[in-house]
């Protein structure tokens, strides 16, 4: 066996003294510096003749079929009197004061990339936080600034996140043609979301020419300071949602209570929210069905539900003309059926219209936004174990790394 591991290139500069099996089954490698080889001065990296003193250092090597791996490693300290530095030795395959090799450190950083830390850790037997460190470095080297260079439309949104107690906000910013996230930071505030265009700078805010959002006040005030070319685009999708839970399940609340004389007809409608707030072409056909003898029997739902459709249409409207129309034609609607969530909501909304219309000149698919927030829930349910918000938002920025051109 030694000698099969004294033909290794793994240990360069070094050779395999022995080779001894430690009681809990793992494998001591006992190293040698290899005499051909010149020492190299850790600052300049020049060969160097004069050491001053002689260390061992034991470090983990990655894992050899089913056995765990250690080096026992001579490190000398040099003078060198190339750069007048009293240093360690440079060790290619060893940063200094590591105690796990790059080999190691390659093989973490590509098993971080599919699964949760505490899989790793099982699986490698590092400790979690020298797990996490490895990747974080990772993450940071790669995603830690970012180019602003032919950015023109962002989305912009904000998602709960509760690494500790309590639940916080923050905010990602996203290059809406590239599919990048450029920038995540904490809180929704304008405050909060100022050091974002900080980092864009003056000529890159110049240059944005649409943003889509939520019709949060704080992001649509900022992003009008920030970016005087910049048209605010409202989100279908957060509309949408927002439409069904201030509007359709305050109506079939209401017309459930209604009901209270007849509990079969009142469970019916009770328990319909799911069918009265999913895409009609995501329901099964005994569902459509339902759905549809739903509608049959209560006006009042069938009117919400059809104006949610049409509330849709507003989005896809090919030019702001018919948009316009359409928005006209919606809201004369709203307003006739007397139902009082859908007036309300309806008259809030009207104060919005601008950038309801600005979908016609700029067509930012909302699916690009649930996709975000769909992939951040799965990274937040893999992230058990998470302890700073750093570390979480740069995962979420490798997650979305953009379209190549």
């Amino acid at each position: 066996m030694l000698n099969v591991m004294s033909s290794l290139p793994f240990w360069e500069g070094h050779i395999v003294d022995s080779v001894q099996e430690q009681e809990d089954g793992s494998l001591l490698i006992v190293l040698q510096a290899c005499p051909a080889s010149d020492a190299l001065c850790g600052a300049c990296h020049q060969p160097c003749a004069l050491v001053h003193e002689r260390r061992r250092r034991k470090v983990r090597d990655r894992d050899m079929l089913d056995k765990r791996v250690w080096l026992d490693v001579p490190v000398r300290r040099l003078d060198c009197h190339h750069c007048d530095a009293r240093v360690a030795e440079h060790i290619a395959w060893l940063d200094r004061r590591a105690r796990i090799t790059h080999r190691v450190r390659l093989w973490v950083e590509a098993l971080a990339q599919l699964l949760p830390i505490a899989h790793i850790a099982r699986l490698t037997g590092l400790h979690w936080h020298t797990i996490k460190e490895i990747d974080h470095r990772r993450l940071q080297h790669l995603h830690g600034d970012f180019s602003a260079e032919g950015v023109r439309r962002l989305v912009m949104d904000e998602f709960a996140f509760a690494l500790h107690k309590g639940h916080r906000y923050a905010t990602v910013a996203l290059d809406a043609e590239r599919m990048r996230v450029l920038w995540v930071g904490e809180g929704n505030s304008r405050e909060a979301i100022r050091p974002f265009f900080e980092r864009l700078g003056e000529e890159g805010c110049q240059r944005i020419e649409a943003v889509a959002m939520d019709m949060n006040t704080a992001m649509d005030l900022e992003v009008r300071q920030q970016c005087p070319n910049a048209e605010v685009v409202y989100d279908l999708f957060h509309v949408v949602a927002r439409f069904g839970r201030e509007v359709v399940d305050r109506v079939r609340v209401d017309q459930a209570n209604t009901l209270r004389a007849e509990p079969k007809a009142r469970q019916v409608i009770k328990r319909s929210r799911w069918l009265l707030l999913r895409n009609r072409d995501n329901l099964k056909a005994e569902q459509a069905i339902q759905l549809e003898e739903l509608l049959a029997a209560n006006q009042p739902l069938a009117t919400v539900y059809l104006l949610k459709i049409e509330l849709k249409e507003i989005w896809y409207a090919p030019s702001v003309r018919e948009g316009a129309r359409r928005w006209k034609a919606w809201l004369n609607l709203a307003l006739e059926s007397q139902i009082a969530p859908l007036v309300q909501f309806a008259k809030r909304l009207a104060k919005y219209r601008r950038g309801i219309l600005a979908s016609s000149i700029y067509p930012m698919n909302s699916s690009v936004l649930e996709g975000v927030n769909n992939r951040i829930k799965v990274i937040k349910r893999m992230a058990y174990g998470f302890r700073d918000a750093s570390y979480f938002f740069l995962k979420i920025k490798d997650a979305f790394p953009g379209k190549t051109r």
